[in-house]
């Protein structure tokens, strides 16, 4: 049985909810994913997060093929009950699937994407199977 604080959410018409997950201590965003009922039931079950993959349509443990999990210390609701806010430690220092630190490294410098960060590992390595987590 699901938890009842589940139904507080507006999830959305494919039954999601958009998830930012920021890393504790540097207050970085790491990553934006999705969430559904069961991946958050999972999640604050665990304290391992846990998303909802769109592409594979099916639940995604992070870090399962890589190793980079994220332990869970908070999730906070915003106030129109439609994102999720995670506050998270990132196993590793990477959280995405290009090998860096944040999914976010890229910033617009006039009027161009400069990659702002270095890829940390790579992604080769990290997804033997040829996926990313």
């Amino acid at each position: 049985m699901r938890p009842p604080w589940l139904n507080d959410i507006k999830w959305n018409a494919d039954g999601l909810v958009p998830v930012v997950a920021q890393e504790a201590g540097s207050g970085r965003v790491l990553m934006v994913a999705w969430m559904n009922r069961d991946a958050l039931a999972e999640t604050a079950a665990s304290g391992r997060a846990v998303y909802w993959s769109r592409s594979r349509k099916k639940l995604w443990r992070k870090g399962e093929e890589s190793g980079h999990a994220q332990a869970v210390l908070e999730i906070r609701l915003d106030c129109d009950a439609d994102v999720l806010l995670l506050t998270v430690e990132q196993a590793g220092g990477i959280a995405c699937h290009t090998g860096r630190h944040s999914c976010f490294f890229r910033r617009l410098d006039k009027e161009q994407w400069v990659t702002t960060d270095p890829v940390l590992q790579d992604p080769a390595r990290i997804y033997q199977g040829g996926g990313h987590d």
